[in-house]
């Protein structure tokens, strides 16, 4: 009874922050969050994946960030919640939960495809998608390939999926464990190199914003 009674204070947390990711006073996160999303199953989202370790002594793409570039800041790993103008459709408390206060963490596999991602983007050429918090330009796609192309590796994998050539190199950093974030603290995804190089498989709820937010 006691792992129950546990177990239901966790799921509840995250539900009792919604003001504060709507737009209320945007405090520190405390431990118990954080606890929450290291460790148990988070309504909305998968289990996420990790990333490909980055080698010591790598040169060359991706650049690598020490740990601090995610350390706690005034809205989880962010100065902000993330922006209300976000696009495409895209869940905000989902946007905020996965950008801001998780490391591990993704929207479900197929989620960009339930949005209106692929009717505002379809065949509009190079596309840039934003960091969802700060507005900065993080990839240009499809480049370098057709939109056909892009949307069908994308599919395949579940999730945005994009290459060195279509992101912008000053925003986007990647951890030693291959975690995909913004210079600024969102999380956006992990990289998973396979035979064609770097692949940035990236949450869409993490790339919807607007480059000019609205708080």
């Amino acid at each position: 009874d006691a792992m129950r009674t546990a177990r239901a204070s966790l799921i509840a947390r995250p539900l009792r922050a919604k003001a504060s990711i709507m737009g209320a006073s945007a405090s520190r996160s405390s431990p118990a969050t954080r606890a929450f999303l290291d460790g148990a199953k988070i309504p909305g989202v998968s289990d996420g994946c990790k990333g490909a370790p980055i080698p010591e002594g790598l040169k060359g793409l991706p650049i690598v960030a020490d740990e601090s570039v995610m350390s706690q800041k005034a809205h989880g790993t962010s100065e902000h919640a993330v922006m209300k103008n976000l696009r495409y459709g895209s869940d905000r408390e989902l946007a905020d939960r996965i950008c801001n206060f998780n490391r591990h963490y993704a929207e479900h596999a197929g989620y960009a495809w339930s949005t209106n991602w692929i009717s505002e983007v379809k065949d509009k050429g190079e596309v840039t998608y934003y960091d969802s918090v700060t507005g900065a330009p993080l990839f240009i796609a499809p480049r370098g390939r057709t939109w056909a192309e892009f949307e069908k590796e994308s599919r395949a994998h579940g999730w945005p999926s994009f290459r060195d050539a279509e992101m912008v190199q000053e925003n986007v950093r990647c951890l030693r464990d291959g975690e995909c974030v913004s210079t600024t603290g969102t999380h956006l995804g992990h990289n998973l190199p396979d035979r064609n190089g770097n692949r940035y498989c990236i949450n869409l709820v993490s790339v919807a914003g607007n480059p000019e937010p609205e708080r």
